[in-house]
C-alpha cells in the first residue's frame, strides 16, 4: 500500500490520534462512571465492550461523515461546528459529567457506554473524517489506536493535560486548523477562492529535515483565530482575582 509510504499519510494519522485524545477525554469519564457501581470483576468486561462497541460505531459514522462532507454546505457547517467546539477546549467548564447514571447490571453499563459515546462524539466524527480527507485506512487505523488509549490511558492523559495545559491548546489549534480548511473547501465556496483568493486553498510546501510537508493558509487563519477567541473568552468568564 503506497499510501503508507508517505509523510502526508503518518502526519494524518497523528493529527486523527491527537484529535481524538484531545476530544475524547469527556467520553472516558462518561465510561468510567458508567462503570463504576459494578463488581470489580466486571467493570473491566464493561469497558472493553463498552469501548468496543463505540470503536465500531464510530468508524461506522465516520465513514458515513467522509462521504457526506462531499456535498455542498456541510462542510460549511461542519467548519463552524469545529471552530466552535475548538475555542471551548480553552474555555474553563464547571460541569463533571455527575449525572451519568450508572449501572448495577454489565448489559446496562455497556448500553450506557454506547449510547453516551454515541451522543458525545459528533465532534470526534466530524473532525476525524475531515482530518482523514477520503482516506478510509486512515481514519480506521487512527480510531482502532486513538480510541483505546484514550479509553485506558484516560486518568493519565487527563494529569498530563492539567499538568500541562498547553497540550489543550495546541489541540485546540489543530482542530482551527481543520475547521479552517474546511470552510474553504465546500463545494460551494470553492471555485471562489480559486479565482479570488487562490492562496488560501492552495497548499505551500516547506521542508524540514529534507522532507516535504504541506500547510494551508486557511487552516493557520482558523488555527490562531481559535486560540484567540479561545484566550479571549477564557478571560472574560474567568472570575476576577482578589487584591
Amino acid at each position: 500500500m503506497a499510501e503508507l509510504l508517505t509523510s502526508h499519510f503518518w502526519l494524518g494519522l497523528g493529527a486523527i490520534i491527537w484529535v481524538n485524545i484531545i476530544l475524547s477525554g469527556d467520553n472516558a469519564v462518561v465510561i468510567a462512571l458508567a462503570a463504576r457501581s459494578l463488581p470489580a470483576h466486571q467493570q473491566t468486561k464493561a469497558v472493553i465492550w463498552g469501548a468496543g462497541a463505540a470503536v465500531v460505531l464510530r468508524i461506522v459514522l465516520t465513514i458515513v461523515a467522509v462521504e457526506l462532507l462531499k456535498l455542498a454546505y456541510l462542510k460549511l457547517l461542519g467548519g463552524a461546528l469545529l471552530f466552535w467546539i475548538a475555542v471551548k477546549l480553552l474555555v474553563p467548564e464547571d460541569d463533571g459529567g455527575d449525572g451519568v447514571k450508572s449501572s448495577s447490571h454489565l448489559l446496562g453499563a455497556i448500553k450506557t457506554i454506547l449510547i453516551a459515546d454515541l451522543v458525545m462524539s459528533l465532534d470526534n466524527v466530524i473532525a476525524v473524517a475531515a482530518v482523514a480527507k477520503g482516506s478510509i485506512v486512515l481514519l480506521v487505523l487512527g480510531l482502532l489506536i486513538s480510541i483505546p488509549l484514550v479509553v485506558f490511558g484516560a486518568t493519565m492523559l487527563m494529569k498530563i493535560m492539567e499538568t500541562y495545559p498547553v497540550i489543550i491548546t495546541v489541540g485546540a489549534a489543530l482542530i482551527g486548523y481543520v475547521s479552517g480548511e474546511m470552510l474553504v473547501t465546500d463545494p460551494v465556496v470553492l471555485e471562489w477562492f480559486k479565482a479570488n483568493a487562490h492562496w488560501m486553498v492552495d497548499f505551500e510546501l516547506f521542508a524540514v529535515f529534507g522532507h516535504k510537508f504541506e500547510l494551508s493558509a486557511a487552516g493557520l487563519i482558523g488555527a490562531g483565530s481559535v486560540v484567540v477567541a479561545g484566550k479571549w473568552l477564557a478571560g472574560r468568564t474567568s472570575p476576577p482575582r482578589e487584591t
